[in-house]
């Protein structure tokens, strides 16, 4: 696959598009304090695409052509590898970056490309009848707030009352998103909520880490990202907060977050978003990706965490495109197809199982007005004995009779802010 910078793309791209293939650009980082997430997940994006092309004969016959441009998870660089690569033909985004996805919401949807935007980015996307190119589905982080906070209640006896929970979290956008959620459970739940933040890049956290200890909170949760999250585990550990109690959200929830701290991390508990395990589709990627010598990486992420949600993005984004092929009529899909193919997508556990990927994600079904998808999430555990994460629950619905006002309340201020008429009437 191709790794340009955004600038040296400019000059790549000028020749025009090359309309033989259908074109997924990759805004990677593997570079930087978050280059430990960006790289597994921008593997499994691009190795998928790269096996359905060797395996299948590329999508619907015509190849997949996989543009990676560099962002150091800097919105100004993803912006940059916006411009750079929308005029080559690209199909749809993914940047795997709240902050560039605020930047780039306005221009997707001037631009007519989607933009997919999976488990984050801004919650209230999840209303299509406002956000009309930006889909957010399996989950959003409203309903891992919810799924988190309804875990805890079944492992109290369905009662908070009472309850100090602390959210512990990276100071941007993306850690933000979660707070209202947060605050109305607590309302609703009776439980003590605190929040605290962690300055980018989250290297130094002893004065937060001090504030819990004084607290004593029965649990903390924590929506982190890249080296936050390692040094968060680490910090738990000092002051002996035990680990059955600290729950990262499914960006705080891979094998580089704990393997640092050794034992120290073992009964830490994460979200997920996809299951993992010992998936049939890796086979193939094996066979047609890493032995034919075409791997994205080194090959040593394959089946990780994160390669695995690349990689079911990557799923997502292939099974859109087949969607749009088939209601078009035509392989040669343009954006605007891709988009009405991102909205029509229906992920069945039959669908997933002929894929090879039994059980990876949620039922789910997208439609004009929902462009969030079912919204569910698991429960898993680092078990540091045998280096692996253990699921605890099966896919857990989040409170729509909470998160649905707050998506509605949202998307209908940014609607009225930026004059947009609803969809979908």
């Amino acid at each position: 696959m191709k790794k340009l910078t955004a600038l040296a793309l400019m000059g790549a791209l000028a020749s025009g598009p090359a309309l033989a293939d259908l074109v997924f650009p990759d805004l990677s980082y593997r570079t930087g304090p978050f280059a430990a997430g960006g790289i597994p997940f921008s593997d499994g994006y691009q190795d998928y695409f790269t096996m359905v092309n060797a395996r299948d004969g590329g999508i619907g016959g015509i190849p997949a052509k996989v543009i990676e441009c560099e962002t150091g998870y800097n919105t100004e660089k993803g912006v940059e590898c916006y411009e750079a690569t929308k005029g080559e033909g690209a199909l749809v985004y993914q940047p795997l970056s709240t902050g560039i996805t605020y930047q780039l919401i306005p221009k997707v949807t001037a631009d007519g490309i989607p933009l997919h935007t999976m488990g984050y980015g801004r919650t209230s996307a999840a209303n299509g009848k406002v956000f009309s190119h930006v889909f957010n589905y399996p989950a959003n982080y409203w309903d891992a707030a919810s799924v988190a906070i309804k875990y805890l209640l079944s492992e109290n006896g369905d009662s908070l009352e009472g309850k100090k929970i602390v959210l512990l979290f990276h100071n941007s956008a993306y850690g933000k998103e979660p707070i209202p959620t947060l605050e109305a459970l607590s309302q609703k739940y009776g439980f003590d909520l605190t929040t605290i933040a962690v300055d980018s890049p989250g290297q130094e956290q002893k004065s937060q880490w001090l504030q819990i200890r004084r607290e004593r909170p029965d649990y903390v949760l924590m929506w982190g990202w890249g080296v936050m999250n390692q040094v968060a585990v680490q910090e738990a550990a000092n002051i002996r907060f035990p680990m059955e109690n600290f729950i990262g959200n499914w960006w705080a929830g891979a094998e580089h977050d704990v393997t640092p701290a050794g034992e120290a991390a073992n009964g830490y508990k994460a979200l997920n978003m996809n299951k993992v395990g010992d998936l049939p589709v890796f086979a193939d990627i094996q066979t047609h990706v890493h032995d034919a010598g075409l791997a994205a990486g080194d090959g040593s992420n394959l089946g990780s965490v994160l390669y695995t949600r690349g990689m079911y993005a990557a799923m997502l984004a292939v099974e859109a495109a087949k969607t749009a092929q088939k209601i078009n009529g035509t392989a040669d899909i343009t954006a605007a197809q891709m988009r009405d193919g991102m909205e029509a997508l229906e992920m069945t556990a039959a669908k997933m199982e002929a894929l090879g990927m039994p059980g990876v994600g949620p039922e789910f079904s997208v439609t004009c007005e929902d462009h969030g998808g079912s919204g569910m999430g698991i429960v898993q555990q680092w078990d540091a004995s045998a280096k692996a994460w253990v699921p605890l629950t099966d896919f857990i619905a989040p409170e729509d009779d909470v998160t649905g006002p707050l998506v509605i309340a949202d998307s209908e201020a940014f609607a009225a802010e930026n004059a947009i008429a609803p969809r979908c009437e």
